[in-house]
């Protein structure tokens, strides 16, 4: 075995190990990742939070709402994935 290659060899072992498991879910026979089902929730939810502000007459009271429904949606989200899947 040369240099070169008793050096390579642990690289290749550290990159083959890869996750222990794949961070996926299974939706009616198809896997879809985890991250894009936390995201479909999470808009779901600002939505619903975007009724109830109007309701309640309170998003005239918020910053600007460019800046604040893309927030609750990345704060949802983060939420849900560590609530739930880690």
């Amino acid at each position: 075995m040369t240099r070169r290659t008793s050096i390579f060899v642990p690289a290749i072992f550290l990159l083959c190990t890869g996750c222990g498991r794949a961070p996926s879910v299974d939706i009616i026979g198809s896997f879809f990742p985890v991250w894009m089902v936390c995201l479909t929730i999470a808009i779901v939810l600002a939505s619903i939070l975007r009724l109830i502000l109007l309701r309640y007459q309170f998003e005239a009271e918020i910053g600007p709402v460019a800046l604040f429904y893309p927030a609750v949606v990345i704060l949802f989200s983060c939420l849900l994935w560590l609530i739930f899947f880690r």
